[in-house]
């Protein structure tokens, strides 16, 4: 379930190789409403990919659940699948606003070794700080 074609480079360049078919979808560079999913998504705009983001969402939640009561294989890939297409619509987005999977990883690098709980801290003194200016 986790092998990774031979020769991919590894899942950062799964990502990125991802990330460039999903720009060569976008309308504005020829992507086809008529025979692409993902062109038909960009074409529709933030609403229509932001919904499936939800929905995605919502799904992965259920399958999760579903994994905690069953605790099956079928249970564990269903839950890895709805995750898959959760990653797959937010790649949609961040296309959308002109971002790459790079600029995730590059926050979850300067999150690494950080507690959860001091990211969270520092986040409501930016904000704190952002609105007193």
């Amino acid at each position: 379930m986790n092998a990774m074609p031979p020769g991919d480079g590894g899942p950062d360049a799964l990502l990125e190789r991802l990330a460039s078919v999903i720009e060569s979808r976008r309308p504005a560079q020829g992507g086809d409403p008529e025979k692409s999913y993902v062109a038909r998504l960009l074409q529709r705009g933030p609403d229509a990919f932001l919904k499936k983001i939800g929905e995605e969402a919502t799904e992965t939640v259920m399958a999760a659940k579903d994994l905690d009561a069953a605790g099956t294989p079928e249970a564990r890939r269903k839950l890895v699948g709805e995750v898959a297409d959760l990653w797959f619509h937010c790649m949609i987005a961040l296309a959308h606003y002109g971002l790459r999977p790079a600029d995730v990883i590059a926050e979850l690098v300067r999150r690494e070794g950080t507690s959860g709980i001091e990211e969270k801290a520092m986040r409501k003194v930016r904000g704190r700080e952002g609105a007193s200016d």
